[in-house]
């Protein structure tokens, strides 16, 4: 089998941007990777947007690889979710601090299955039929241990994202592949006990000391523990 190519695919507000710092270490390493742009977090987009288009996108993406490992942040769990099955040469799937919707379970249906407000909900503000985030509260939900450079940059990168993305429930069936989880202890958008109960639908279990987005805070720790397996069998 050939080497993987990555394939990042990022969360809600978000967009390829957020990969910078990783895609450098990934390259550093001589890996392969390549990103996806959402349709459902594109601001002026299709503001009903859902995650069948979210995961036709990634599925788009993998075409044409015969080593693909998915890489999911965030919202984007949900969209890997969905989309696995479609890709046909996959083979591990990796979620950092990631929504795992179970089938049949949408993106909030998973954020209920805990009772814990996070600063990331008391950012948010319902616009119609799409979320906007609070600037004054998103960097303390998405970027609290980054530095504040990154802070201010990635802040004026952040997109809107569709109510519809959050609320369409999973259809796709499980794969066969192996899966790890990536949890951020320190997050304060996706609460760790709520990743605890998602990280033990993955085959295995990993953590960082890290916030939401340890690919900016903690990018190196966090190409080590995606690319980890590069040398193992694919049945690990």
């Amino acid at each position: 089998m050939t080497s993987p190519t990555y394939v990042l695919v990022h969360g809600a507000w978000s967009g390829p941007w957020c990969w910078r710092d990783l895609t450098s270490q990934l390259d550093q390493r001589g890996v392969a990777s390549r990103t996806v742009n959402l349709p459902s977090a594109q601001t002026d987009g299709d503001p009903l947007a859902d995650l069948d288009q979210d995961a036709a996108v990634v599925a788009d993406a993998c075409e044409g690889l015969d080593n693909v490992v998915l890489v999911a942040h965030s919202y984007g769990g949900a969209v890997v979710s969905q989309a696995a099955h479609l890709v046909g040469e996959l083979s591990r799937l990796v979620f950092i601090a990631a929504i795992v919707p179970a089938r049949g379970e949408s993106a909030t249906d998973v954020s209920r299955l805990v009772r814990v407000r996070t600063t990331l909900d008391e950012a948010m503000v319902l616009d119609g039929p799409i979320l906007r985030l609070n600037p004054e509260l998103a960097g303390a939900a998405l970027y609290e241990d980054c530095d504040a450079s990154t802070l201010a940059w990635a802040l004026g990168q952040l997109s809107t994202q569709t109510l519809a993305s959050f609320r369409s429930a999973r259809t796709g069936p499980d794969v066969p592949v192996a899966s790890r989880y990536v949890v951020c202890r320190n997050d304060h958008a996706i609460d760790p006990s709520l990743q605890e109960i998602l990280a033990a639908r993955c085959g295995e279990r990993v953590e960082l000391s890290s916030g939401h987005s340890p690919f900016f805070s903690h990018p190196a720790e966090l190409a080590d523990l995606i690319t980890a397996w590069a040398g193992r069998p694919a049945s690990e």
